[in-house]
């Protein structure tokens, strides 16, 4: 069975990387099982392996930490639910790609609990929103503003990191980035779409939904 974990107190970013590396070691020495960490940060900038220096925009705004997961520059913050996601790929396919397509899967699952249409979109990783209530753009088309964040990285085909859910965190917090290094979408939350859902609810929609896309084993 898979451990569920919630931390009710914000947790500073070197505290929660120690604590996942501990367990993550663990599970490759055949001490630990699975686990999925949910908790929230207090404002920080994070640098993927990819990250472009030119998109940090203000980097004196909040503590900016150098990170091994994937991907470019991500904020995280109060009223954003972290998700660390330690799963044991050897197990379940060693399939990075699939892995990513199931994070989305389930991030779009518990979204539709609040009956939010997340999107994925080929070159941008992530879960979008279209924005019918927004002008539309010079070509015509929708705006679309990202509501989840993905970055993952991987020991032994064991899993780290995971994703962010935004519920309701200060959105003038990412201005300080080119939040994943695109400049032409905003980024939105589930109170800015209308929706003032809790933390735990958006917590018991991710353990509903969680058994759809990665069943036990």
């Amino acid at each position: 069975m898979i451990q569920w974990e919630i931390t009710e107190e914000k947790v500073d970013y070197e505290t929660a990387l120690a604590k996942m590396d501990n367990h993550v070691e663990k599970m490759i020495q055949g001490d630990a099982g699975e686990k999925i960490w949910l908790l929230e940060h207090p404002p920080l900038y994070t640098a993927g392996t990819s990250a472009d220096r030119q998109d940090l925009v203000e980097p004196n705004r909040f503590p900016v930490f150098e990170t091994k997961r994937g991907g470019q520059y991500t904020y995280h913050g109060p009223g954003q639910r972290v998700v660390y996601v330690m799963l044991d790929l050897n197990k379940r396919g060693k399939d990075v790609k699939k892995f990513v397509t199931n994070l989305e899967a389930w991030i779009t699952l518990t979204l539709s609990e609040f009956n939010v249409i997340g999107q994925s979109r080929d070159g941008r990783v992530g879960i979008w929103v279209e924005r019918p209530d927004k002008p539309l753009k010079n070509n015509g088309s929708l705006e679309e503003e990202k509501i989840a964040a993905i970055g993952i990285r991987l020991r032994k085909w064991i899993t780290m990191h995971g994703l962010s859910i935004n519920l309701d965190p200060d959105l003038s917090h990412f201005q300080g980035i080119v939040p994943c290094g695109i400049k032409e979408h905003g980024v939105t939350s589930l109170v800015d779409l209308g929706l003032p859902v809790s933390m735990h609810d958006v917590d018991n929609a991710l353990k509903k939904s969680f058994s759809k896309v990665f069943p036990n084993i």
